[in-house]
């Protein structure tokens, strides 16, 4: 699942016309990143959200047979009702999801989550970075990564934006509209929120610096 359907508001005027996925790094849009991630791992199903000019990104993507789109047209349902609406098109127990507003120095995000989870002890799996790593981003970062690698709130390691995640958890959330973070927090109760430190360098862009340090990085990198 990739989230596209933000407003992208933190981009002020760059997202008056443009839908922030498709803003461009490197020559290629948000979105066109984080496909290229799932098409790494060889995802065969790729669920893309959108509300916000979602007519821009349909149009965007309507070459690629290999993606199925959730409408959020009538109403945005943030991260996690976004993903419950999704549901029947994911047909799985577990999914992955990306965020469409980061760049990753290395494609190879998916298959070191796929390679550490563990279904029996995990309900989520989420990729972090260490701040020293996460460019663009300012303090604080988002968890601790404990030895044992489960997350609790608060620490220096921030969220990328790639999860695998235990579907059956959204069932537990009644709302419609809710955030991801909602069910984090009841799977770290349990005991069951992992996390697993990404080895390459990760950038924020969700906000106009962001785009400006991720096209500099991106000719670094590549």
């Amino acid at each position: 699942m990739i989230f596209a359907a933000g407003f992208g508001t933190r981009m002020g005027a760059l997202t008056q016309s443009c839908p922030k996925p498709l803003l461009q790094v490197g020559g290629q849009t948000l979105l066109n990143h984080a496909l290229r991630i799932s098409d790494h791992a060889h995802v065969a199903r790729k669920v893309v959200n959108i509300h916000y000019l979602g007519d821009q990104i349909r149009s965007a993507i309507k070459a690629r047979t290999d993606i199925i789109i959730a409408d959020e047209t009538a109403e945005i349902l943030d991260t996690g009702g976004g993903l419950k609406k999704a549901l029947p098109y994911l047909e799985s127990d577990t999914a992955f999801t990306l965020n469409s507003d980061a760049i990753w120095s290395d494609p190879n995000v998916l298959r070191p989550l796929a390679e550490a989870w563990d279904a029996t002890e995990m309900d989520a799996l989420l990729l972090t970075v260490p701040l020293a790593r996460a460019e663009g981003r300012a303090a604080p970062g988002d968890f601790s990564l404990e030895p044992d690698n489960r997350l609790s709130r608060g620490g220096d390691f921030v969220y990328t934006g790639a999860q695998i995640l235990s579907l059956a958890t959204l069932d537990e959330i009644e709302d419609r509209v809710f955030s991801l973070n909602s069910v984090w927090d009841k799977a770290s109760q349990r005991g069951r929120l992992f996390g697993l430190e990404y080895q390459g360098h990760w950038v924020d862009v969700g906000h106009p610096e962001g785009l400006v340090l991720a096209n500099k990085l991106w000719d670094q990198w590549f």
